[in-house]
């Protein structure tokens, strides 16, 4: 009989510790974020630093519109926690598009815009991305620590 009572208290105080749990979750672990946000940061390029232009571009920052219409990024903002800045020059994003900024070099199309920096950006041992409106407000962040080299932030 003390199973059977002790079961039901048991069940009860796991479930008021996993909702408090799950109300204290940090903002960060919020699933998909809608209207214009950072989405997937691959901080760490695959393989070993060399500092070359494919190296380079393979360190990149994806913003994601996951809202209902077309935005124009024109005057929008990309920093680290360094002071490095990308301003986006007149690129719209579709609805339910992204647009990846590379590190490195190349020419600009719809989809990928090019820093057009010879050394990197993000640190692979921490670092926090920015997305700043051409007011100044902040409109997203995303921080990361040591880890796969990958953030997938929304």
């Amino acid at each position: 009989m003390r199973i059977r009572t002790a079961a039901p208290l048991a069940l009860a105080a796991a479930t008021a510790l996993a909702g408090s749990l799950l109300a204290t979750a940090p903002a960060s672990a919020a699933s998909h974020q809608g209207g214009l946000h950072l989405g997937k940061i691959q901080y760490d390029s695959p393989g070993t630093d060399t500092r070359s232009n494919t190296s380079l571009n393979a360190e990149y920052v994806d913003i994601h519109n996951n809202g209902t219409s077309k935005l124009q990024l024109k005057g929008y903002r990309l920093k680290d926690d360094t002071g490095y800045t990308y301003t986006f020059p007149s690129v719209t994003v579709a609805a339910g598009k992204t647009v990846r900024v590379h590190t490195g070099k190349g020419t600009s199309s719809g989809a990928h815009v090019y820093w057009n920096r010879g050394s990197y950006v993000w640190n692979n041992t921490g670092d926090k991305a920015r997305l700043i409106k051409p007011s100044g407000a902040l409109l997203d962040s995303c921080s990361w620590s040591k880890g796969t080299g990958v953030k997938v932030c929304h």
